[in-house]
């Protein structure tokens, strides 16, 4: 099991953009978040979060994905998923997130998401 987390983020005209690397749980959610925060503090109004490189997502990581998403809505933002792996996809489509997020098989596809 992958226990490190890592992730790189960059905001290209006022969309914010995280790629994770890692096992997504209740570390690498709070650093999703904390970094969200930080992109939204620079004017990020929407975000695409890479999952190209993060296999696993448990429960608590998907309540901070959940927050982000939260977040969003309050500003009439959008969340898009890029770079899903099959069984994350599953997961997000059995828990409901794409009735309140998108998903891109690429960054290109999500960018054109705005």
């Amino acid at each position: 099991m992958i226990t490190s987390f890592n992730l790189e983020s960059s905001l290209d005209n006022k969309i914010g953009i995280i790629k994770t690397n890692g096992y997504i749980n209740n570390i690498g959610g709070e650093r999703i978040v904390s970094e969200f925060n930080n992109l939204r503090s620079n004017g990020a109004h929407n975000l695409i979060l890479d999952l190209a490189d993060s296999k696993v997502v448990n429960s608590i990581g998907i309540s901070y994905l959940i927050e982000i998403i939260e977040k969003l809505n309050e500003t009439n933002g959008k969340l898009v998923f890029a770079n899903l792996d099959s069984t994350i996809e599953k997961t997000f489509t059995i828990m409901g997130l794409f009735h309140f997020a998108e998903k891109a098989d690429t960054l290109e596809e999500a960018s054109s998401k705005f």
